[in-house]
């Protein structure tokens, strides 16, 4: 199974890197390009048009790899199952999930037997990337000499990493290797973190009577970029793309505006399949026949010291999907959404949508998975769907468990229709809110019942950021877009209105017994106002003890997996008094250690600081911002997740990432922020032109009209002219 090839390094003689395009591929690009403007405003956010939706497309990747070809590279490096190649056998297991699940002789297949109006996107997506390497020759793929336009359909959900990052890869590592490997890198693709809010507010609860529409997906920072593409053909959509895609998820236009928060409805099942081994291969079970076992050869190379080195495992499918575990003799197939045709479709139609009618038929595609979709328009609807893409199942089985893969009841019964899914469409309450949470709170009174829907629509369980939004948004009677962000922004953190008492009772009941030291901190959490802030010590002291509390109930508690509410409880009641002292009297000896005091604001110990290279490497000698904001966990709207790397300070990486506020008015008014800035490059300018406003809560004015992109433009250029990079 896993023979072992050595072969010589090639990347760094430039062999792998070189950029080898054709004089007739360069012309048909340069062509193309004439057909572009890109024009780049005050904070160096691009605003791509073309003639076309093609042209628009070509331009908005070309850009995109102006600002971030790296990361643009490595997003489809890890969808081809090659990220081994670039950094070294620790991503193995990355790979060969890729490789079961990302197939790119499949998506060749489909990119060829695609529709012609799919396939010029797909075109102008390839063409605007290989156009910029053919045009900076300076620059040096870590892998990718050429892109294909087949490569955009590896995403089989329309979105980097998807559905499959589900898959654990320590259990995929011991099925095909026998062994539970260690020091892997888990996560395929940063996503689905810490969730993410969207917030709609209907006209009658709006100081503008227009439509209000907040955006604030958490992701790791950097994960997008910000944007405008706008055709001839219709399309005029601004927000925030993921590197390398075509389409921007999260955004709106001159009609409407889309926000997805990662959702917990149940679209992956996990079959147990019997399985017989004979002289030809292996066989599974189905409805009392034996069925063959579909198997494949994957080839992983894998970058060790100077040399690429290769492993090859053996790939196993029945028809319910790849077989990624076992336990004891069962095997364990996976069975999710596998459309990536349609994926992209949706995407892409989603931003030329003219209203709420068009944007509903779009989701009949129902290929967004792993997401819900919170909604806004110019004529003052607001909308929730929950889920878009939804299997038809018996109702008397368990599916958040693995089933029976051996009989025909657990088989799915095609997809449930629109109109059967969990849908909001202008609550009587005026406002909508989900928080990754469930979405039978998600519009206060007007929210849909439980019981309508099967349970594995919506296991999704409350939160504190979802009770947080609650609280803010019933009592509104009229709002502004600006008041909007500030409640979005509002400090409070209910995780602690029941621990940081927790932690109080525990030293009045035995303060004797305690360290005397323990008593001014323990004040300070008495009177503190479960708020975070720059210079909160109470954020502090919480915060940093809430943090021992849990990696404690998470040890005691192994394998067993804890919804957000359900883990402050198993904090508060399954640590002694003893244990929560101990854990305040470690955070007071580490302040004091690392800052010389135990009573420091929040902002001294939480910091914003971008790394210069894709890796995240802090240093806590570079210059840094104080950040009032904390992690989502404890229910901050806000979410800024921080931690330190063998450094004093923490640092954030996650969170907070691309957040507007839009009124939906005749005209379009919108504001927005980033993480940092535009460019991934140190060098520009536009690298952290936003990061005050970020850790502030302080927006820029979008600039959607062309009038007014000229007017704060400071580049003009059309794709391939030399001195037009965004520095």
């Amino acid at each position: 199974m896993n023979k072992i090839i050595v072969f010589f390094l090639l990347i760094f003689s430039g062999v792998v890197t070189a950029q080898e395009f054709s004089s007739v591929d360069v012309a048909a690009w340069k062509k193309q390009a004439t057909r572009v403007k890109i024009i780049r405003d005050n904070y160096g956010v691009p605003h791509v048009y073309g003639k076309t939706d093609a042209d628009a497309i070509f331009g908005m990747l070309y850009a995109q790899c102006e600002d971030g070809f790296e990361r643009v590279e490595m997003n489809y490096i890890t969808a081809l199952g090659r990220m081994a190649e670039v950094k070294g056998s620790a991503y193995i297991w990355q790979d060969l999930r890729a490789r079961l699940f990302l197939d790119p002789d499949r998506a060749r297949n489909l990119y060829e037997n695609s529709p012609t109006s799919l396939k010029v996107l797909l075109d102008a997506f390839a063409s605007g990337i290989n156009y910029y390497l053919a045009t900076h020759p300076e620059v040096k793929p870590k892998l990718i000499r050429r892109f294909e336009p087949w490569m955009h359909l590896l995403f089989s959900e329309g979105s980097i990493g998807g559905d499959i990052a589900n898959v654990s890869l320590s259990d995929l590592s011991e099925f095909y290797s026998g062994t539970r490997a260690v020091g892997i890198a888990e996560t395929i693709f940063p996503v689905k973190v810490v969730g993410s809010n969207g917030f709609a507010v209907a006209p009658s609860k709006s100081k503008s009577g227009n439509a209000l529409f907040y955006i604030n997906p958490h992701t790791t920072f950097y994960f997008r970029c910000e944007m405008q593409v706008v055709s001839d053909a219709g399309l005029n959509a601004y927000g925030a793309v993921t590197w390398g895609q075509l389409f921007l998820y999260q955004g709106f236009n001159q009609y409407c505006g889309w926000m997805h928060t990662s959702s917990d409805a149940d679209v992956i099942d996990v079959y147990r399949e019997k399985v017989i081994r004979k002289s030809d291969g292996f066989y599974y079970l189905f409805e009392g026949e034996e069925k063959k076992i579909e198997s494949r050869q994957h080839v992983i190379r894998y970058l060790e010291g100077a040399t690429i080195n290769e492993v090859t495992y053996t790939g196993y499918k029945t028809h319910h999907g790849p077989v990624i575990a076992k336990q004891g003799d069962i095997w364990l197939a996976v069975k999710m959404m596998d459309n990536p045709v349609d994926a992209v479709t949706q995407s892409f139609m989603r931003t030329k949508a003219n209203g709420y009618e068009q944007f509903r038929k779009n989701m009949d595609l129902k290929t967004n998975s792993s997401n819900n979709t919170v909604y806004a328009d110019n004529k003052g609807n607001i909308g929730y769907w929950h889920g878009n893409f939804m299997p038809r199942r018996n109702e008397q089985i368990d599916w958040s468990k693995p089933v029976d893969g051996t009989i025909a009841a657990t088989e799915w019964q095609g997809l449930h229709e629109q109109q059967e899914m969990i849908h909001i469409l202008n609550p009587e309450t005026g406002w909508i809110q989900n928080c990754n949470a469930t979405p039978f709170t998600a519009s206060g009174i007007s929210s849909p019942s439980p019981s309508a829907y099967p349970k594995y629509m919506a296991p999704d369980a409350e939160n504190f950021r979802g009770i947080h939004a609650q609280r803010l948004l019933e009592p509104v009677q009229k709002i502004s877009g600006d008041e909007l962000v500030k409640l979005a922004y509002d400090p409070y953190m209910p995780g602690f209105e029941k621990l940081a008492p927790a932690i109080v009772q525990a030293y009045d009941l035995n303060a004797a017994v305690f360290n005397p030291v323990l008593a001014e901190p323990v004040n300070v959490l008495r009177n503190w106002d479960f708020r975070s802030g720059i210079s909160s010590v109470g954020s502090s002291l919480a915060i940093l003890t809430g943090k021992k509390l849990m990696d404690l109930v998470i040890e005691m508690n192994p394998g067993k997996s804890m919804e957000n509410i359900e883990l402050v409880d198993a904090m508060i009641q399954q640590t002694s008094a003893v244990d929560k002292m101990k854990a305040l009297q470690q955070v007071i000896s580490q302040l004091e250690r690392d800052f010389g005091k135990w009573n420091i604001g929040w902002g001294e110990v939480n910091r914003y600081q971008r790394p210069v290279t894709i890796e995240n490497k802090f240093d806590d000698g570079r210059a840094s911002l104080p950040v009032g904001m904390a992690s989502s966990f404890w229910g901050s709207l806000a979410a800024y997740e921080s931690r330190p790397f063998e450094t004093q300070k923490w640092y954030g990486t996650t969170g907070n990432s691309f957040v507007a506020i839009v009124d939906f008015g005749k005209k379009i008014k919108a504001k927005s922020i980033l993480t940092g800035g535009q460019s991934c490059d140190p060098a520009s300018p536009y690298f952290t032109s936003q990061a005050e406003g970020y850790v502030d809560g302080k927006f820029k004015d979008v600039w959607y009209y062309r009038a007014d992109v000229e007017k704060h433009a400071q580049s003009t250029y059309t794709p391939g002219q030399q001195n037009a990079k965004n520095k």
